[in-house]
């Protein structure tokens, strides 16, 4: 069908922690001070969906309701679109929503199923860590202040930054056998 795999784009993973409970984080303190900071805890969220091309850096990101095989279809969808010239390979951990027999994958996507309980392998768990801890002591009043510290968030990590966090030598070295 495809020549040679050109694109690999790895990690789909959705994060649904982002609501309006404030992470909290350590900080330095004189010895004996407790940090002050404020915390919300209501239980308002959004679904980010993303994908990272590890050698690159290159990222995708979209924004959904719910988490649930309907908007990971549409997540494929839109993917799809913005990269029709590549065949793109997807791990994923083993989500139900992953794995719904109403999928309808797209040609140039192939999913790769890591193993079970073994999110060390999906190289976007290193980016997630790295905005949640971004957006450490963050309060927000809405969710729409959630959504812009956020897209601040995602809009000031640059593609060498995605790569270095999740770029790890092994997944290179992988990606690079499989194309010769």
């Amino acid at each position: 069908m495809w020549e040679r795999i050109n694109k690999y784009v790895i990690g789909v993973r959705t994060k649904a922690v982002w609501d309006f409970i404030s992470l909290t984080g350590r900080t330095i303190t004189l010895k004996g001070v407790k940090p002050l900071g404020l915390v919300g805890w209501q239980r308002k969220n959004f679904y980010l969906y993303g994908v990272v091309e590890p050698a690159t850096g290159d990222s995708f990101f979209w924004e959904f309701s719910h988490l649930d095989g309907i908007c990971f279809q549409d997540f494929l969808d839109l993917f799809s679109k913005i990269y029709p010239d590549s065949l793109n390979l997807i791990q994923m951990d083993n989500g139900s929503f992953h794995k719904s027999l109403d999928l309808r994958w797209p040609d140039n996507v192939i999913p790769i199923f890591q193993p079970a309980n073994s999110p060390e392998l999906n190289p976007i768990e290193r980016l997630w860590e790295h905005i949640k801890y971004s957006l450490s002591w963050e309060h927000c009043t809405s969710l729409d202040d959630l959504r812009k510290k956020l897209k601040n968030a995602l809009d000031s990590i640059l593609p060498e930054t995605i790569a270095s966090i999740c770029g790890w030598d092994y997944i290179i070295s992988a990606l690079l056998s499989a194309t010769s």
